[in-house]
């Protein structure tokens, strides 16, 4: 009888262990969901050497963290895996090494004396010439028929970047400087990160003390900060920024690989990772996300039209009757395996070569020509360059786990600088005659409207609910 009272008392002792031990493993669980930013469980490997202290200390004003835009999605169901950190981290110091990367590049036209423009100000005939490139020895135009300002000591340390570099840009003042997270501990002796800054960004810089008036090179965090003298490039802040989003190749000419990140984003996940998921896996030499929205270039310009994201409609239905005209045509499965005709750009991989060189070139001069709204250029180069590009447009969900994307900046002073603005610089809408001629419809896009509302009309639709 004792025996039996002591083995019951001992099952009831270990069955007691158990709840309190399930009890707080889950409370455990809990607290790291509730804390995590991410709210998902073991997104990294637990034995990656991820830093997670703080990269930088910001003064309470500047507010880097502020009005950050939530996402219904959830990351946890992202299909992006990462591969084991030091495995990533030998492989591309492997690349590096070999140089496998470089053995096929552009020629590029060189800097003429007296240019007028950046970028050449091509037409569009001598634009298009250039998509067929056949012949390697053949000079493509790349920008820089003007010098880039910027001092020689950023000069040099650009040339210095042989691996892999991170670049963004704030012109205007629109954004704040954000630190990556997620970092492994080597990455910062293997990537190189470079902001990219006017006057006028460097002026808030200086007023929060971010950095010192007295000192000649500036550092944020991970940032090298590169000061560009605007006045000599263009006078929409927005063409000046993307000077190093596409012509990243050209700026950082030793580099095997890049990683555009707009500054309305904070990078989550070490672009080491990041890469060699995207792009060396995927044996693309860009990586790009899919617009959450948008499938044909059209779509993408009359929203820019409706929401004035470029204030000259006209310009832009000349852009597109442009494009039309030349052979651009809505997306559709035979476009495969290119998934969509609209990306979402402001995250951008690439691996440096012949092709991704060479489609950065063409999209830029595209960009000079008609305006800095790049998605309505990606598609049309895309589909007419030779060699074509190895694209991989990843999903939305894979976007919104490596990245979090906040508002720009909005101070009292741009309510009075939209307001004059809008009194020297009115909305051009498309004129008539583009539209019709004689009464009837004449546009050089009609024929590729009526095929993307008809494939919009014919596409499987959603279940409710």
């Amino acid at each position: 009888m004792g025996n039996l009272i002591t083995l019951t008392t001992s099952k009831n002792l270990f069955l007691c262990f158990s709840l309190f031990y399930l009890f707080f493993t889950y409370l455990f669980l809990a607290l790291y969901v509730i804390s995590s930013q991410s709210k998902c469980l073991f997104r990294s490997h637990p034995f990656d050497p991820i830093q997670s202290s703080s990269l930088f200390s910001y003064p309470s004003s500047y507010g880097q963290h502020k009005y950050a835009i939530s996402t219904s999605r959830s990351t946890c169901s992202s299909p992006l895996n990462f591969s084991d950190y030091w495995y990533v981290l030998k492989e591309i110091q492997n690349l590096r090494k070999s140089h496998e990367c470089s053995t096929r590049n552009v020629r590029y036209m060189q800097m003429q004396e007296g240019g007028h423009s950046f970028g050449g100000n091509l037409s569009s005939h001598l634009r298009f010439s250039y998509f067929d490139h056949q012949n390697d020895s053949r000079e493509v135009p790349c920008g820089f028929f003007k010098k880039f300002p910027i001092s020689d000591s950023d000069r040099i340390a650009m040339e210095k970047c042989e691996s892999v570099v991170v670049v963004s840009a704030i012109f205007n003042d629109h954004d704040k400087i954000r630190q990556p997270r997620g970092l492994g501990s080597q990455t910062l002796e293997n990537v190189c990160f470079s902001m990219f800054i006017d006057d006028v960004t460097l002026k808030g810089l200086q007023y929060h003390g971010l950095i010192s008036t007295r000192s000649s090179g500036y550092k944020i965090g991970v940032w090298r900060i590169v000061k560009v003298t605007k006045e000599d490039l263009y006078h929409n802040p927005a063409m000046n920024g993307v000077i190093p989003k596409y012509l990243v190749h050209r700026l950082f000419p030793n580099s095997q690989f890049s990683v555009w990140i707009d500054a309305k984003l904070q990078l989550m996940v070490d672009p080491l990772l990041l890469i060699h998921s995207l792009v060396i896996s995927q044996n693309a030499d860009m990586a790009i996300s899919k617009h959450p929205y948008f499938v044909h270039t059209m779509e993408e310009a009359m929203a820019t039209a409706r929401w004035k994201k470029w204030w000259d409609v006209n310009a832009l239905k000349m852009q597109m009757e442009t494009y039309c005209e030349n052979g651009l045509q809505p997306w559709s499965p035979s476009k495969m395996p290119y998934s969509s005709d609209v990306p979402d750009s402001a995250l951008i991989l690439r691996k440096h070569g012949l092709r991704s060189n060479l489609f950065s070139c063409l999209i830029f001069n595209e960009l000079e020509a008609f305006n800095p709204r790049d998605q309505l250029a990606f598609a049309f180069v895309r589909d007419h360059v030779n060699p074509k590009l190895k694209l991989n447009m990843f999903q939305v969900e894979v976007f919104e786990q490596v990245t979090v994307e906040y508002r720009h900046n909005l101070k009292p002073s741009d309510v009075s600088i939209a307001k004059k603005l809008s009194m020297t610089r009115k909305t051009v809408r498309a004129e008539p005659d583009l539209l019709h001629e004689n009464g009837s419809c004449s546009s050089k896009c009609q024929k590729y409207l009526a095929t993307m509302w008809g494939l919009i009309n014919n596409a499987p639709r959603a279940k409710n609910g």
